[in-house]
């Protein structure tokens, strides 16, 4: 199915081992294939992964854009792990990411993983917040 994509002036998008920079202006296209697609505002680079839960979403976002799940797997094991082990409260997320990878879903475990980055977040934020 085409995804109708517009992006704003200078805005990026991933399309499997490329990067599409948007001119200084708006542009609407259509994306034919099946290609794996992200914005760049959905990527997290090693840089940024410096979490738990910002490690498994790189890890399941390469298996996603380089649409190889299998080369990755035993890096995606030690991130789940790791997040398992680092919020333990969120079991119930995680089997859900674990079950969407297991299916070849990748998208939708990426999309289950930013709730988990998101959850993260707060759990971490009323810390930082103490003086």
């Amino acid at each position: 199915m085409p995804l109708r994509v517009e992006l704003k002036p200078f805005e990026r998008i991933v399309i499997g081992d490329s990067v599409i920079v948007n001119s200084n202006t708006r542009a609407r296209f259509i994306v034919e294939g099946d290609a794996p697609i992200l914005r760049e505002r959905d990527t997290v680079t090693a840089e940024t992964a410096d979490t738990p839960a910002k490690r498994l979403y790189l890890c399941v976002q390469t298996m996603y854009l380089k649409n190889d799940a299998i080369r990755y797997r035993a890096s995606y094991l030690a991130c789940m792990n790791e997040l398992r082990r680092a919020i333990p409260e969120a079991a119930g997320q995680a089997e859900t990411v674990d079950r969407h990878v297991t299916e070849g879903a990748l998208y939708k475990a990426l999309k289950e993983i930013r709730a988990l980055i998101e959850r993260e977040d707060r759990a971490v934020a009323p810390a930082e917040a103490m003086p």
